[in-house]
């Protein structure tokens, strides 16, 4: 077991309302608890946004493609904060500044692993300037990507066994929302 996986989750109710702790690894054994998460997608000045294929070592569904990075909030640290941290630690970027989105709760189950992913998700989104480029830590990140949000809900409507069971859900938040690029 990774030291992440010792990490402390906030769980919650439907509501989102925090109900108290649990362990990365309780929290996604079968059945699982409902805990606080988070997606982030980063865009570039086309609008695209950067995913990432898990890396192999992942604990729950490795080697599937998934939003720019993700995580768990410690218990009350504040989503931004945790966010920030993970982009660095998964994609080496710093800086950005995130806006929540929308929340996605779901439950999945990872057939390979027999782990669970019980999440209320918190979508982030932020710009990377151009000129930034990711640097993934190879322990996270098996490859990355930029892919227009139509393309790529087509391609996770169409074939979902690629990808992370909770993209589709957390990219339909993201498309929701209008997209400014450059300003205008």
């Amino acid at each position: 077991m990774t030291a992440r996986e010792d990490h402390l989750v906030e769980l919650v109710d439907a509501e989102g309302r925090a109900l108290g702790t649990a362990t990365v690894a309780d929290s996604h054994r079968a059945p699982g608890q409902l805990h606080r998460a988070f997606s982030v997608f980063l865009r570039d000045e086309f609008g695209r946004v950067l995913l990432q294929q898990r890396a192999a070592v992942k604990t729950r569904f490795p080697l599937r493609w998934a939003n720019t990075c993700c995580g768990h909030p410690l218990p009350g640290e504040a989503l931004q904060t945790a966010a920030s941290r993970r982009l660095i630690e998964e994609v080496g970027i710093a800086g950005i500044d995130l806006t929540e989105v929308g929340v996605y709760a779901y439950y999945a189950e990872d057939p390979a692993t027999g782990r669970v992913e019980y999440e209320y998700d918190h979508v982030l989104v932020g710009d990377l300037p151009a000129g930034v480029e990711p640097s993934p830590d190879p322990d996270e990140v098996a490859d990355l990507r930029w892919v227009a949000v139509p393309t790529l809900l087509a391609e996770v409507e169409s074939d979902s066994r690629a990808y992370a069971p909770w993209l589709l859900g957390v990219t339909q938040r993201l498309a929701a929302v209008p997209v400014q690029l450059d300003g205008h």
